[in-house]
Protein backbone atom coordinates (compact mmCIF):
# COMPACT_ATOMS: atom_id res chain seq x y z
CA UNK A 1 0.00 0.00 0.00
CA UNK A 2 2.60 2.33 0.79
CA UNK A 3 4.46 1.59 -2.81
CA UNK A 4 0.83 2.56 -4.46
CA UNK A 5 0.71 5.82 -2.08
CA UNK A 6 4.30 6.55 -2.99
CA UNK A 7 3.61 6.10 -7.05
CA UNK A 8 0.70 8.14 -6.75
CA UNK A 9 2.55 11.15 -5.44
CA UNK A 10 4.69 10.79 -7.97
CA UNK A 11 2.31 10.68 -10.72
CA UNK A 12 0.73 13.83 -9.20
CA UNK A 13 4.42 15.68 -9.60
CA UNK A 14 4.50 14.60 -13.05
CA UNK A 15 0.98 15.61 -14.15
CA UNK A 16 1.41 19.15 -12.52
CA UNK A 17 4.95 19.56 -14.82
CA UNK A 18 3.30 18.31 -17.81
CA UNK A 19 -0.27 20.87 -17.28
CA UNK A 20 1.90 23.76 -16.48
CA UNK A 21 3.95 23.38 -19.86
CA UNK A 22 0.44 23.09 -21.64
CA UNK A 23 -0.71 26.20 -19.78
CA UNK A 24 -0.86 30.11 -21.86
CA UNK A 25 2.25 31.73 -21.93
CA UNK A 26 0.90 35.04 -20.57
CA UNK A 27 3.62 35.53 -18.11
CA UNK A 28 6.39 35.67 -20.63
CA UNK A 29 7.79 38.33 -22.06
CA UNK A 30 8.21 38.91 -25.77
CA UNK A 31 10.98 37.52 -27.98
CA UNK A 32 13.35 36.22 -25.00
CA UNK A 33 13.93 33.85 -22.97
CA UNK A 34 12.68 34.39 -19.12
CA UNK A 35 14.42 32.66 -15.76
CA UNK A 36 12.55 29.50 -14.92
CA UNK A 37 10.75 29.41 -17.99
CA UNK A 38 8.98 25.91 -19.27
CA UNK A 39 6.97 26.92 -22.25
CA UNK A 40 7.64 28.22 -25.58
CA UNK A 41 7.99 31.74 -26.12
CA UNK A 42 4.70 34.12 -27.31
CA UNK A 43 4.60 32.55 -31.02
CA UNK A 44 5.59 35.99 -33.42
CA UNK A 45 4.44 34.39 -36.54
CA UNK A 46 1.47 32.23 -37.53
CA UNK A 47 3.36 29.24 -38.01
CA UNK A 48 5.08 29.47 -34.22
CA UNK A 49 1.44 29.52 -33.09
CA UNK A 50 0.71 26.49 -34.63
CA UNK A 51 4.07 25.04 -33.16
CA UNK A 52 2.41 25.67 -29.54
CA UNK A 53 -1.13 24.56 -30.57
CA UNK A 54 0.37 21.02 -31.97
CA UNK A 55 2.46 21.02 -28.60
CA UNK A 56 -0.61 21.84 -26.49
CA UNK A 57 -2.46 18.97 -28.52
CA UNK A 58 0.56 16.46 -27.71
CA UNK A 59 1.08 17.15 -24.47
CA UNK A 60 -2.86 16.45 -22.89
CA UNK A 61 -2.75 13.40 -25.49
CA UNK A 62 0.69 11.61 -23.61
CA UNK A 63 -1.08 12.86 -20.52
CA UNK A 64 -3.88 10.96 -21.21
CA UNK A 65 -2.27 7.99 -22.39
CA UNK A 66 0.16 8.33 -18.91
CA UNK A 67 -2.59 8.30 -17.13
CA UNK A 68 -4.61 5.38 -18.50
CA UNK A 69 -1.05 2.96 -18.26
CA UNK A 70 -0.45 4.27 -14.41
CA UNK A 71 -4.27 3.39 -13.89
CA UNK A 72 -3.52 -0.23 -15.45
CA UNK A 73 -0.44 -0.41 -13.46
CA UNK A 74 -1.96 0.41 -10.43
CA UNK A 75 -5.15 -2.09 -10.51
CA UNK A 76 -2.54 -4.88 -11.76
CA UNK A 77 -0.25 -4.41 -8.81
CA UNK A 78 -3.75 -4.41 -6.21
CA UNK A 79 -5.78 -7.20 -8.04
CA UNK A 80 -3.03 -9.63 -8.87
CA UNK A 81 -0.39 -8.99 -5.95
CA UNK A 82 0.25 -12.69 -4.46
CA UNK A 83 -2.13 -12.12 -1.52
CA UNK A 84 -5.27 -11.02 -3.30
CA UNK A 85 -4.32 -13.76 -6.24
CA UNK A 86 -2.61 -16.74 -4.72
CA UNK A 87 -3.99 -18.80 -7.73
CA UNK A 88 -2.33 -17.05 -10.60
CA UNK A 89 -4.33 -17.62 -14.25
CA UNK A 90 -2.89 -20.02 -16.93
CA UNK A 91 -4.26 -17.82 -19.70
CA UNK A 92 -1.44 -17.77 -22.03
CA UNK A 93 -2.65 -15.03 -24.84
CA UNK A 94 -6.08 -13.28 -25.42
CA UNK A 95 -6.84 -12.80 -29.11
CA UNK A 96 -8.61 -9.71 -28.95
CA UNK A 97 -6.74 -7.71 -26.53
CA UNK A 98 -4.01 -8.25 -28.64
CA UNK A 99 -5.83 -6.90 -31.51
CA UNK A 100 -6.81 -3.81 -29.11
CA UNK A 101 -2.96 -3.03 -28.21
CA UNK A 102 -1.61 -3.22 -31.75
CA UNK A 103 -4.80 -1.19 -33.44
CA UNK A 104 -4.87 1.42 -30.77
CA UNK A 105 -1.19 3.00 -30.61
CA UNK A 106 -1.36 2.48 -34.18
CA UNK A 107 -4.39 5.04 -34.45
CA UNK A 108 -2.82 7.28 -31.39
CA UNK A 109 0.17 7.70 -34.12
CA UNK A 110 -2.00 7.92 -36.94
CA UNK A 111 -3.70 10.83 -34.65
CA UNK A 112 -0.90 12.91 -33.65
CA UNK A 113 1.37 12.47 -37.54
CA UNK A 114 -1.48 14.10 -40.23
CA UNK A 115 -0.84 17.44 -38.22
CA UNK A 116 2.97 16.80 -37.48
CA UNK A 117 3.36 15.91 -41.09
CA UNK A 118 1.10 19.51 -42.24
CA UNK A 119 3.04 21.43 -40.19
CA UNK A 120 6.32 20.11 -41.12
CA UNK A 121 5.20 20.91 -44.89
CA UNK A 122 4.04 24.43 -43.95
CA UNK A 123 7.35 24.80 -42.17
CA UNK A 124 9.75 23.20 -45.07
CA UNK A 125 8.18 24.57 -48.15
CA UNK A 126 8.52 28.09 -48.69
CA UNK A 127 5.35 29.73 -49.96
CA UNK A 128 4.50 32.38 -52.17
CA UNK A 129 1.82 35.71 -51.12
CA UNK A 130 -1.21 33.49 -52.71
CA UNK A 131 -0.06 30.08 -50.72
CA UNK A 132 0.34 32.21 -47.22
CA UNK A 133 -3.05 33.53 -47.62
CA UNK A 134 -4.00 30.07 -48.16
CA UNK A 135 -3.02 28.63 -44.91
CA UNK A 136 -3.54 31.57 -43.22
CA UNK A 137 -6.58 33.96 -44.13
CA UNK A 138 -6.14 36.30 -41.09
CA UNK A 139 -3.02 37.44 -42.23
CA UNK A 140 -2.67 39.88 -44.31
CA UNK A 141 0.56 39.59 -46.60
CA UNK A 142 1.90 43.17 -47.02
CA UNK A 143 4.79 41.98 -49.19
CA UNK A 144 7.86 39.97 -49.78
CA UNK A 145 11.45 40.14 -48.66
CA UNK A 146 14.46 38.60 -49.17
CA UNK A 147 17.26 38.24 -46.93
CA UNK A 148 20.72 36.60 -47.26
CA UNK A 149 22.52 35.12 -43.90
CA UNK A 150 25.40 33.76 -43.85
CA UNK A 151 27.31 31.87 -40.79
CA UNK A 152 31.09 32.86 -40.28
CA UNK A 153 33.19 31.63 -36.90
CA UNK A 154 31.60 33.67 -35.26
CA UNK A 155 28.90 35.68 -36.12
CA UNK A 156 26.60 36.50 -38.89
CA UNK A 157 26.38 37.84 -42.17
CA UNK A 158 23.40 39.57 -43.50
CA UNK A 159 22.55 40.95 -47.58
CA UNK A 160 19.41 42.36 -48.81
CA UNK A 161 19.59 42.12 -52.40
CA UNK A 162 16.91 43.68 -53.56
CA UNK A 163 18.12 46.76 -51.14
CA UNK A 164 21.82 46.57 -51.83
CA UNK A 165 22.40 46.64 -48.21
CA UNK A 166 25.07 44.29 -46.06
CA UNK A 167 26.29 44.13 -43.03
CA UNK A 168 28.21 41.75 -40.27
CA UNK A 169 26.15 41.67 -36.82
CA UNK A 170 28.64 40.71 -33.71
CA UNK A 171 27.70 39.71 -30.35
CA UNK A 172 27.39 43.28 -28.72
CA UNK A 173 26.51 41.79 -24.75
CA UNK A 174 29.28 38.58 -24.87
CA UNK A 175 32.09 40.40 -22.82
CA UNK A 176 32.56 42.71 -20.04
CA UNK A 177 33.35 45.97 -21.26
CA UNK A 178 30.74 45.64 -24.45
CA UNK A 179 29.02 48.75 -24.93
CA UNK A 180 25.43 47.71 -24.68
CA UNK A 181 22.32 48.51 -22.76
CA UNK A 182 21.50 47.33 -19.74
CA UNK A 183 17.97 45.97 -20.73
CA UNK A 184 19.53 43.94 -23.39
CA UNK A 185 19.74 40.38 -22.50
CA UNK A 186 22.94 39.35 -22.41
CA UNK A 187 24.48 36.55 -24.87
CA UNK A 188 21.76 37.43 -27.14
CA UNK A 189 21.85 41.04 -28.32
CA UNK A 190 23.87 42.45 -31.38
CA UNK A 191 25.38 45.16 -32.62
CA UNK A 192 23.63 45.66 -36.10
CA UNK A 193 19.86 44.25 -36.42
CA UNK A 194 18.06 42.42 -38.40
CA UNK A 195 14.98 44.86 -39.57
CA UNK A 196 12.26 43.33 -41.45
CA UNK A 197 8.26 44.98 -41.68
CA UNK A 198 6.01 43.66 -39.95
CA UNK A 199 3.39 41.30 -42.06
CA UNK A 200 5.78 40.70 -44.68
CA UNK A 201 6.49 37.44 -46.02
CA UNK A 202 11.00 37.25 -45.06
CA UNK A 203 12.33 34.80 -47.26
CA UNK A 204 15.68 33.61 -45.83
CA UNK A 205 18.82 32.26 -48.35
CA UNK A 206 21.26 30.44 -46.02
CA UNK A 207 24.69 29.63 -46.02
CA UNK A 208 27.77 29.19 -44.20
CA UNK A 209 31.60 30.41 -44.70
CA UNK A 210 33.44 27.53 -42.77
CA UNK A 211 31.39 24.62 -41.13
CA UNK A 212 28.05 24.11 -40.47
CA UNK A 213 25.76 26.75 -38.35
CA UNK A 214 21.96 26.82 -37.99
CA UNK A 215 19.53 30.33 -37.82
CA UNK A 216 17.52 30.03 -34.91
CA UNK A 217 14.18 32.15 -33.95
CA UNK A 218 12.39 30.66 -31.28
CA UNK A 219 9.57 33.08 -31.33
CA UNK A 220 9.12 32.63 -35.38
CA UNK A 221 8.93 29.03 -34.94
CA UNK A 222 12.26 28.94 -37.37
CA UNK A 223 15.55 26.86 -37.10
CA UNK A 224 17.54 25.99 -40.24
CA UNK A 225 21.10 24.82 -40.77
CA UNK A 226 23.34 27.14 -42.29
CA UNK A 227 25.77 24.52 -44.38
CA UNK A 228 29.36 25.70 -46.62
CA UNK A 229 28.39 25.05 -50.37
CA UNK A 230 24.84 24.21 -49.86
CA UNK A 231 22.34 26.61 -49.91
CA UNK A 232 19.06 26.54 -47.43
CA UNK A 233 15.90 28.15 -47.12
CA UNK A 234 13.41 29.28 -44.55
CA UNK A 235 10.47 31.45 -44.10
CA UNK A 236 8.34 33.81 -41.41
CA UNK A 237 6.11 36.32 -41.46
CA UNK A 238 6.03 38.33 -38.53
CA UNK A 239 2.36 39.04 -37.31
CA UNK A 240 3.82 41.37 -34.31
CA UNK A 241 6.43 44.42 -33.44
CA UNK A 242 9.20 44.12 -31.23
CA UNK A 243 12.45 42.91 -31.17
CA UNK A 244 13.16 39.07 -31.00
CA UNK A 245 16.38 36.84 -30.14
CA UNK A 246 17.83 33.74 -31.46
CA UNK A 247 20.97 31.98 -31.40
CA UNK A 248 23.26 29.73 -33.78
CA UNK A 249 21.96 26.41 -32.46
CA UNK A 250 24.31 23.80 -34.34
CA UNK A 251 27.62 23.45 -32.42
CA UNK A 252 30.43 25.09 -34.76
CA UNK A 253 33.24 25.49 -32.75
CA UNK A 254 35.15 27.72 -29.60
CA UNK A 255 32.51 30.76 -29.86
CA UNK A 256 29.64 29.13 -30.97
CA UNK A 257 27.63 30.63 -27.56
CA UNK A 258 28.62 34.48 -28.95
CA UNK A 259 26.78 33.83 -32.20
CA UNK A 260 23.28 35.61 -30.68
CA UNK A 261 20.40 36.56 -33.88
CA UNK A 262 18.66 39.89 -33.54
CA UNK A 263 15.69 40.51 -35.55
CA UNK A 264 13.60 43.68 -35.04
CA UNK A 265 10.29 43.75 -36.56
CA UNK A 266 9.23 47.32 -37.56
CA UNK A 267 6.25 48.96 -39.52
CA UNK A 268 6.98 49.16 -43.02
CA UNK A 269 7.14 53.23 -42.76
CA UNK A 270 9.97 52.64 -40.03
CA UNK A 271 11.33 50.03 -42.67
CA UNK A 272 11.81 52.17 -45.09
CA UNK A 273 13.59 54.80 -43.13
CA UNK A 274 15.79 52.14 -41.81
CA UNK A 275 16.92 51.56 -45.49
CA UNK A 276 17.91 54.88 -46.45
CA UNK A 277 19.71 55.37 -42.92
CA UNK A 278 21.70 51.73 -43.60
CA UNK A 279 22.32 53.09 -46.88
CA UNK A 280 23.89 56.37 -45.83
CA UNK A 281 26.04 54.15 -43.61
CA UNK A 282 27.21 52.08 -46.17
CA UNK A 283 27.82 54.76 -48.49
CA UNK A 284 29.92 57.00 -45.62
CA UNK A 285 32.21 54.28 -44.75
CA UNK A 286 32.78 52.85 -48.35
CA UNK A 287 32.97 56.27 -49.94
CA UNK A 288 30.55 54.40 -53.19
CA UNK A 289 27.43 56.14 -53.73
CA UNK A 290 24.43 54.41 -54.69
CA UNK A 291 22.70 54.59 -57.89
CA UNK A 292 19.09 55.79 -57.91
CA UNK A 293 16.55 53.44 -58.01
Amino acid sequence: MMMVRKAAVAVVGVLAAMLAMAAPVSAQVYGQPVPWQMNFQHAATPTMAEVINFHTFLTWLITAISVFVLALLLYIMWRFNAKANPVPSKNTHNTVLEVVWTVVPVAILVIMAIPSFRLLYKMDVIPDAAKVREWYPDVNVAGTLDIKATGVQWNWSYEYPNERIKFDAFCANCFPGDPVSPTSPRLLETDNHVVVPVNTLVRVLLGAQDVIHAWAMPAFGVKQDAVPGRANETWFIAIREGTFFGQCSELCGQGHGFMPITVEVVSKTRYDQWVVQKRAEIETKSGVKFAAN
